[in-house]
């Protein structure tokens, strides 16, 4: 019976695929604009594939090698498996950016009929990233455990062997949220630091050199950053429940592929939800993407209950697993409230942020890092409720099903996310290339519900990560038992103390790390604005045209320098601590990382957006508006909170993930090979 299910979801994900593929065809039909919008978007797609191209070079370099380390050192065909997640992350990622910025210029064209085809283009744009990731990712894990059935191998062995997919999706994430995370904020931290603050020319302002790399940025953090990082949840989390299932039900149990029938049936209601992404007569563009989050939860609640019901037997209480089910999608929808709450102009946090900078850039700061500080408190009593009520219901395997409700509709969580880049790149065009302000209005309209759009995606990410590492965790144990050692985490065992500490300051030491990295390829991209404004005559008179290629170029090799250090501590300290010190001190680790890792993420993620939308809230001409000294200080704000929540902050998750999974990886080993 299983085989018939990895069939079926299967020929779901290939439908996605195909669905991608025509939704991809579309808008490349559509019109580009003229002469000028098409100089424009070139030099963006060129700076983007540019920088997508030397990272996959660079991070392939690692992936060989830790290919050759697993496959020798425990299994090939978990290398296998390794080197194939790692590959389909990064067509995700770059399939999805491919299509963002083709569709950049093609929403610009489309502002200049109506805000309703503006949307539609920049939706369809990055839907095609949405859809192409869950369903690479299904097709990744029904796939390998279809084909080592097919390889005969056995049925208690398949489900560890998925963590080699897993983890190659964990490093390609890790090695996008962190480069593309550094380009972004490098390039927009060094455009705006000079731009507005030191020659006062406005943002997207063609005289600035770094504009083009900061339009790049966008996609290369944003787009194909978020892609990879939530197919790599989506896909572990799957496995995650996958192996529960195995240890708690039974290799041969319908509970196994449970999970891939509920991806395959969530697959399916994402891409019905994006016909339902329309604006009516209220114009009201936020609605509208809600419409079709919605749209897409509700469809999948429903055929998981169908599911549930004809497919769990008789005795095992079908319902409490969909009930389970239910808890991720309340998780999901009371995440992202919260997370608009904390970052949207209309609310209480960003008003008092832009409120403080009135009396300057120190009150900006104090009053926005208390913000990021309180946006902690109602993420982890949701994540903490949704814990003990799934578990109630159903247990570990409940925590589980939550985690993989959670995570049904990432396909149209992405869409909304890599709208952002799109519509920042439009509004970038627009400006740059002198269009009406009829059209520019709508562009900036679209663009501002982007950085709600981008902010609450990453406390989405955020939620989904720690439920997803902590179903982990709970693999992790399970693995140290199947290998013959009994793990006791007791409090008072001073090794699982020490992991603690350790775990705990991890994400300390990443975020410093990160933060250090766009702080130093900022000042390159300072220094070279700052020479190009005094070396090339006639910039600042729009008579001479900037030499933008030189900034991509700086920040480029930047990023992919800068990127290695923090990868290489995610990756290198789970197996120093489970070799050196035991399995009990990486389980405290492993707990440690989950806990302060979340707490950090989302203060750095909520914390810098509310910085950067006080900035936007002022500029729409509250508290002095543009110009003004409280402008000037919310720059300042949204300068330190750039790195925050786009470069730290998202670059977190990967960071727990990556731990988990090589801790998952390992665990095998370290039960039997220790020193102490």
């Amino acid at each position: 019976m299983s085989l018939y299910y990895l069939y079926s979801a299967l020929g779901v994900a290939l439908l996605t695929l195909i669905f991608a593929a025509i939704t991809t065809t579309y808008i490349l039909k559509l019109p580009t604009g003229n002469s000028k919008m098409l100089e424009i978007a070139k030099s963006i797609q060129e700076g983007a594939m540019a920088y997508m191209n030397r990272q996959f070079k660079t991070v392939a370099i690692f992936a060989v090698i830790i290919f050759g380390i697993i496959g020798w050192g425990i299994n090939w065909y978990l290398g296998i498996a390794f080197i194939v997640g790692a590959l389909f992350s990064a067509i995700a990622g770059y399939v999805g950016m491919n299509v963002s910025i083709r569709a950049n210029i093609r929403t610009a064209q489309a502002a200049k009929d109506s805000l309703n085809a503006a949307l539609n283009v920049a939706f369809r744009g990055g839907s095609v990233t949405g859809l192409s990731v869950v369903g690479l990712a299904l097709i990744g894990v029904a796939g390998f455990y279809l084909v080592f059935q097919q390889l005969g191998v056995e049925a208690i062995k398949i489900p560890h062997l998925l963590i080699g997919f897993g983890f190659g999706a964990s490093l390609i994430s890790l090695f996008a949220r962190l480069g593309g995370g550094i380009y972004t904020k490098a390039a927009d931290v060094g455009a705006d630091l000079v731009g507005k603050v030191e020659a006062g020319i406005p943002e997207d302002d063609p005289r600035n050199p770094a504009v083009i790399a900061d339009n790049v940025g966008d996609n290369v953090g944003d787009c194909a950053g978020m892609g990879a990082d939530l197919f790599e949840t989506y896909a572990v989390t799957l496995i995650a429940a996958i192996i529960l299932a195995a240890v708690e039900k039974g290799t041969s149990s319908i509970f196994v592929v449970y999970p891939i029938i509920l991806g395959s049936i969530a697959v399916l209601a994402s891409m019905i939800g994006t016909f339902f992404v329309k604006v009516g007569k209220s114009q009201n563009i936020m609605g509208a993407l809600y419409k079709g989050m919605m749209v897409s939860q509700a469809l999948a609640l429903i055929g998981f209950y169908f599911a549930t019901i004809y497919l769990i037997p008789k005795g095992e209480g079908a319902l409490k697993y969909f009930l389970a089910t239910v808890v991720g999608a309340v998780i999901t929808v009371l995440m992202i409230v919260i997370t608009e709450y904390y970052t949207s102009t209309s609310y209480r946090p960003v008003r008092e942020v832009a409120k403080a900078s009135g009396t300057g850039a120190g009150t900006n700061l104090i009053m926005g890092l208390s913000m990021g500080l309180e946006s902690t408190f109602l993420p982890v009593l949701v994540i903490v409720g949704g814990i003990i009520a799934s578990y109630q219901i159903g247990g570990l395997y409940g925590i589980a099903l939550a985690a993989v409700s959670m995570l049904s509709t990432t396909g149209m969580v992405i869409t909304m996310d890599s709208y952002g880049p799109i519509t920042d790149n439009a509004g970038g065009i627009a400006e740059m290339a002198g269009l009406p302000e009829k059209t520019r209005k709508v562009t900036d309209a679209l663009d501002a519900v982007g950085n709600t759009t981008k902010a609450v995606t990453k406390g989405y990410a955020i939620g989904s990560a720690a439920l997803a590492a902590l179903v982990l965790f709970q693999d992790y144990n399970g693995a140290l038992v199947g290998a013959g050692r009994l793990p006791a985490f007791d409090l008072t065992d001073y090794r699982v103390i020490v992991g603690l500490f350790i775990g705990g300051l991890l994400p300390n030491i990443f975020s410093s790390l990160c933060m250090r990295s766009v702080g130093t390829a900022a000042h390159s991209v300072v220094t070279e604005v700052r020479h190009q404004f005094k070396a090339i005559k006639g910039i600042m008179e729009g008579k001479a045209k900037p030499d933008y290629a030189r900034c991509v170029d700086i920040v480029t090799k930047a990023a992919l320098h800068e990127m290695v250090l923090p990868a290489l501590i995610a990756v290198v300290s789970p197996i120093l601590v489970g070799f050196i010190l035991g399995p009990e001190a990486l389980g405290g680790l492993l707990v440690g990382v989950i806990v302060v890792g979340l707490l950090v993420a989302i203060q750095m993620a909520n914390g810098g957006a509310t910085w950067d939308n006080a900035k936007k809230y002022i500029e729409k001409g509250n508290f002095g508006g543009k110009g003004s000294d409280a402008h000037k200080a919310a720059v300042v704000g949204d300068t330190v909170g750039d790195p925050y929540k786009d470069t730290a902050g998202p670059a977190l998750n990967a960071l727990i993930k990556v731990i988990n999974t090589i801790a998952l990886l390992i665990a095998p080993l370290i039960a039997v090979h220790t020193l102490f």
